[in-house]
This record gives structure tokens, C-alpha cells and sequence, in this order.
């Protein structure tokens, strides 16, 4: 890690925890992802060789721990108590952006790996029905740049959600068609879920009862309900 040559509090910290992509290390691990290839997920564009480096400078300097897994071969990774400790750093971190940044987001920052994999771990487990419900996901609209496919599978069941990138092989209960860039809106908390339905931007097929209560299932972004400034605002 490259210093600043200061003994300022802010630039030691900023030389361990503000280096290109680490941020985004941070939160995959404050999300709850454990294992490499679950970080990796989470930040896609990462090479798995720099993830790797980073993950173990951050062992070094008493951020991470890793411990061997249980069963298999790699390793788990969890945040020591110092890594805990920002966690209300990188809430604030995206709040912040949440409300003054995001009128920077273009077509080609949309990710539907990203978001999918986003929106299995908010599912609300405790609101499924006891049997266990398979969602597919077809993605239109999707930038032609965007490297990972258009088609996803949730399994939702309780006590856990998984989230398939090849056909599991179930029958699927409920087929969810929807534009990249209105699902991500609906996901930020930007569009209602019931007005994309309405404007047939995301459309529902399935059971009617499975259909009516898949809206139910899915919790927003953490930061959705940040309110955010008017582009006008933030030039003030």
C-alpha cells in the first residue's frame, strides 16, 4: 500500500482503507460473504488475483481474518474487530452517495450480476411461503459492454436463498421480465415496484397468489430510503 508520507490519523487511514477497489472489499465482507468466491460477486471486475492480494493486506495490517474452511479446500474470510469498526464508515460512505452521487450512474454501470446478487441476500426469508418457490430473472435492456448473462434463477426456500447462474433443473414458479435499468431504479428505491408493474417496465407471470406476494419477499437496498438532493441542489 502506497503511503502519503503523513502522520495525520486521516491519511494512515485512508492509505489502508481508501485504496482502488478495497471499499467495495469492505462491504462484500460487511454483507456477510465469507468464502473468495462469493467476495469475488460481489466485485466481478476485480481480478481474482489483485481480490486475493488485497484480502491478504488486509490480514496483514489486522483488518481480516481467515481461517481454513471447515469443509473443502480455501479459506473463510470475516472481519476482525477492527474491520467492524467500519462498518459505520462505509454506511455513511454510501449514504453519501446514495444522496449526492448517483446522478453519476450511466448505462454502462449497470450490472445485473451485481444487482441479482444484491437482491438474493435481502430477501425476506421469514415472508416465503413454507415450499420452496423458483424465480427465473430475464434481463432486457441490458448494456451490450455487460459481460455476465441475462438470465437468472433464485431459489428461494427458507432458511436460505440461492442464487443460480445456470438453470437449477426445478420447475419455475414465477418468471420476473424486467428492464436492467428499472429493476436497479426499483432496487435503489428510485421507482415503486407496483408503477413499474403498472407501466409494464417489469412484468409478473406465475400463480396469481405467488405473483401477488412476490413483491412482498423483496426488501430494497440498504440505502434505498437515503432521501436524495436534486441534481440542481448538489451544484449549489
Amino acid at each position: 500500500m502506497k503511503g502519503y508520507g503523513q502522520f495525520c490519523p486521516v491519511a494512515k487511514a485512508a492509505e489502508i482503507v481508501a485504496e482502488r477497489w478495497t471499499p467495495l472489499v469492505l462491504r462484500e465482507l460487511l454483507c456477510g460473504s465469507r468464502r473468495f468466491s462469493d467476495l469475488h460477486r460481489g466485485v466481478p471486475l476485480m481480478s481474482r488475483t489483485l481480490l486475493a492480494q488485497r484480502l491478504e493486506q488486509l490480514e496483514d495490517v489486522g483488518i481480516v481474518r481467515s481461517v481454513p474452511r471447515p469443509h473443502g479446500r480455501g479459506r473463510e474470510y470475516a472481519l476482525t474487530a477492527a474491520g467492524e469498526e467500519l462498518r459505520p464508515l462505509i454506511d455513511r460512505f454510501g449514504e453519501w452517495g446514495q444522496r449526492w452521487a448517483r446522478a453519476q450512474i450511466g448505462r454502462d454501470d449497470l450490472d445485473a450480476g451485481l444487482l441479482m446478487w444484491d437482491i438474493h441476500r435481502r430477501v425476506d426469508v421469514d415472508a416465503l411461503p413454507p415450499e420452496r418457490v423458483v424465480v427465473r430473472v430475464d434481463f432486457h435492456g441490458a448494456p451490450a459492454t455487460m459481460r455476465c448473462p441475462r438470465t437468472w434463477w433464485l431459489l428461494l426456500a427458507r432458511p436460505e436463498v440461492d442464487l443460480c447462474l445456470r438453470d437449477p433443473g426445478f420447475p419455475v414458479d414465477v418468471v420476473v421480465t424486467a428492464d436492467l435499468k428499472t429493476l436497479t431504479r426499483v432496487w435503489m428505491g428510485d421507482v415503486p415496484m407496483l408503477a413499474a408493474l403498472r407501466a409494464g417496465s417489469i412484468r409478473l407471470e406465475g400463480p396469481p397468489s405467488l405473483v401477488r406476494a412476490f413483491p412482498t419477499w423483496l426488501r430494497l437496498s440498504s440505502f434505498a430510503g437515503v432521501e436524495r438532493v436534486a441534481p440542481t441542489a448538489a451544484a449549489r
